[in-house]
């Protein structure tokens, strides 16, 4: 503004200078060609000092909302990308042969500096407020646990293909009364307590169940709120660890979910399904495939006692069949967890499992399964934690391995100290 008015002075000024120049001059003495030059860019310099004080002087005007170019800042927007490592030294006082930890999901290996897990999870959820109704998740593993989450050539026609593979799926919401929520893809079991990340758990080691119930499913999954207490959930999946399906026949799930408070909940899971093997056909035989199915009632609570006590429980029950007519394996029992938060970055879990493997479905032997597990966590940050764990496993028969081949002990003894590291934008459970 000062610059227009000082321009506007300067030519006040060279216009009166001018028209003293002009008049001096006899009436009858034309305009040398310098004055009219300087005339006419006088008028020309008025003319823009007009547009540029309208233009000062009026209402300013918003600029224009850029517009979105759909490139990657678009589409990494509300995506989390996180990144997680697991690792442990473990001594087992048996002295195991082949340092081989009997009935242990992840923490496999005795007398070995291990890793356990490392990976990748990659989540957008939907955000139905912002307009987008689907999102997706992948999670990547490597490491001693990928060779028991993922299965064998006993469960997996391909095993290989999808190793490194945990989860990966894509979300819809339905926009059916408060919204229907539908997975395709590959997702890690709901069945039992326990799950997969381990600083998300009480106990670095995992229990009997969670190494006996399913570890994963591939196919479809809903859920729905009835409303803030209640939500229901059907799954219609190939099978137990199964991502491709070695028969013809899809297994299914009933899930219900009570928060009976805000500080506890309760899921009760059905799961039905015929998971035995195609057997291999011959041009001179034809044999059917077996009819028997797998039954899994599978119940859990958790409540927060006070700020610090956590408590928790599970309760499960199994049945197979080969065929039809065939005599039950049953599987029966259940877990008891506590966790106290001493501090913020330190706290004490214990647990304590009994499973009947009645028939041999879980171990391959007849025989009552005892875990005792005692854990002491330290987080000094967010993002790191270091745990030391005691566990004695104990049956009623000689089960667990020696240093002397076939010469097996009633139990086992192990000391643990593992070490956890993430980060990423995730916030809470993974």
């Amino acid at each position: 503004m000062r610059s227009v008015k000082a321009a506007g002075n300067f030519i006040l000024v060279f216009t009166a200078a001018a028209g003293v120049a002009v008049s001096g001059q006899t009436a009858v003495e034309p305009l040398t060609d310098r004055e009219r030059v300087l005339l006419e860019k006088i008028a020309k310099l008025e003319e823009r000092i007009s547009a540029l004080e309208a233009k000062v002087n009026s209402p300013a005007v918003p600029p224009a909302a850029p517009v979105s170019s759909g490139g990657a800042s678009e589409w990494l927007k509300d995506t989390t990308i996180n990144f997680y490592f697991d690792g442990y030294y473990l001594w087992n006082t048996n002295r195991p042969l082949g340092r081989i930890n009997r009935l242990r999901a992840y923490d496999v290996k005795a007398n070995n500096f291990s890793i356990s897990q490392t990976g990748t999870v990659i989540e957008k959820t939907p955000n139905v407020e912002a307009g987008r109704r689907w999102g997706y998740r992948l999670d990547l593993m490597y490491g001693q646990a990928t060779e028991t989450l993922q299965g064998s050539p006993v469960n997996e026609p391909r095993p290989q293909v999808y190793r490194p593979l945990f989860q990966a799926f894509g979300t819809y919401i339905v926009p059916i009364g408060k919204g229907l929520n539908v997975d395709f893809g590959k997702w890690a079991s709901a069945l039992g307590y326990e799950n997969n990340y381990t600083k998300d758990q009480i106990n670095y080691s995992r229990s009997y169940f969670f190494n006996f119930l399913p570890f994963y499913h591939t196919g479809f999954r809903t859920n729905y709120s009835v409303n803030d207490r209640l939500s229901a959930g059907y799954w219609l999946v190939n099978g137990v660890n199964q991502t491709e399906d070695f028969n013809g026949f899809k297994s299914q799930l009933v899930q219900l979910t009570v928060r009976p408070a805000p500080n506890s909940y309760w899921t009760t899971n059905y799961y039905v399904g015929r998971e035995q093997r195609d057997l291999a056909l011959s041009e001179t035989s034809v044999q059917p495939t077996p009819r028997g199915r797998l039954h899994i009632i599978d119940t859990y609570a958790e409540v927060n006692a006070t700020e610090k006590l956590k408590l928790a429980g599970e309760f499960d029950y199994a049945i197979n069949r080969v065929e039809a007519s065939s005599p039950p394996q049953r599987v029966i029992g259940g877990a008891a967890y506590l966790k106290y938060q001493f501090t913020p970055k330190f706290y004490f879990g214990q647990r304590y499992v009994r499973l009947n493997d009645l028939a041999g479905l879980f171990s391959g032997t007849a025989q009552n399964l005892n875990d005792v597990t005692s854990t002491f966590a330290f987080r000094p940050a967010d993002g790191f934690e270091t745990r030391i764990e005691y566990r004695r496993d104990f049956s009623n028969v000689p089960f667990f391995p020696t240093p002397e081949p076939g010469r097996l002990k009633n139990a086992q003894n192990t000391f643990t100290f593992g070490l956890l590291w993430w980060f990423g934008g995730k916030q809470g459970n993974w």
